[in-house]
């Protein structure tokens, strides 16, 4: 059977799956979207996840009145879909709806609500050997707080970092570091695990979240600074973060090696507390 998805209030199967060439999604990349990983059938941090997505709906003004009803949804995706056993991520993407084109919010517009569930694991020979990472210009607009479906920037920066046969792309901005494509960046100085401050420029990771409290749980430092491209190279550590990455050491950027090329002390602590937390998801 093809696989099953839920686009406006029903499952169908994905070829019978239609969305309007009006949508504004389509059109205008004028919608939101959230990923959240399952573990064996178990949402990981399901409530900050909700917690981000009505915030960016907020943020784009986007009237939606259903996402307290979704981790039904999302519970059923995982099932009829036999990816409960494993791990498994949602993929939700909230549009303001079909409308034909025009610039400002349509009177009357329905969103379209559409997700389906997908195989997420993590990839576990990056987690244990590390990545070489590029840095790259932040060409994104201002609102990188926001989870929007316009990703054009963060595509090319990817597609820029395989070009290279790196596993991420770093975006800088001003000579700061801000975080990369689809994830988090956290790196350790002087025994603290820092990140970039919360900002219009940087999307609040929830994977970040977690890791701020096991290092409180770890009696681990932790520290929201602004990091020079040349500072972070000097780091002693440096690690991505994200729903996708989990944690993920960084060995290299732009061709420098990060301490001595291997995953650092903390980083493997972080991580190793970060694994325990998800493996014992739904253990009393």
């Amino acid at each position: 059977m093809d696989q099953l998805v839920y686009l406006n209030g029903r499952l169908v199967e994905k070829s019978q799956a239609l969305i309007s060439p009006d949508d504004r999604g389509f059109n205008f990349a004028d919608g939101i979207y959230e990923v959240i990983k399952y573990y064996r059938g178990i949402p990981f941090r399901y409530a900050d996840h909700l917690e981000r997505l009505k915030r960016s709906l907020r943020e784009i003004r986007l009237d939606f009145d259903g996402c307290d009803q979704l981790e039904d949804v999302f519970r059923e995706l995982v099932e009829r879909n036999d990816l409960g056993g494993g791990e498994a991520g949602i993929y939700l993407q909230i549009t303001r709806g079909s409308h034909p084109r025009i610039h400002q919010f349509p009177a009357h517009c329905i969103p379209t609500v559409y997700a389906y569930a997908f195989p997420f694991a993590a990839n576990k020979d990056q987690q244990l050997k590390g990545i070489s990472v590029i840095t790259t210009e932040d060409i994104r607009w201002l609102r990188c707080d926001i989870k929007s479906v316009a990703l054009l920037a963060n595509v090319l920066a990817f597609q820029k970092a395989v070009d290279k046969g790196a596993g991420e792309a770093i975006f800088i901005r001003n000579g700061i570091v801000k975080e990369a494509s689809h994830s988090s960046v956290m790196w350790v100085r002087n025994g603290a695990v820092c990140t970039h401050p919360g900002s219009n420029h940087v999307l609040p990771g929830i994977t970040e979240r977690v890791i701020m409290d096991i290092c409180r749980q770890a009696e681990i430092p932790f520290v929201e600074e602004e990091i020079t491209e040349a500072d972070l190279k000097a780091a002693d550590e440096v690690f991505i973060a994200g729903t996708g990455s989990e944690v993920t050491p960084v060995v290299n950027i732009d061709g420098t090696l990060i301490g001595d090329g291997l995953a650092g002390k903390l980083t493997r602590i972080v991580q190793g507390r970060f694994f325990d937390m998800v493996n014992g998801l739904g253990q009393k």
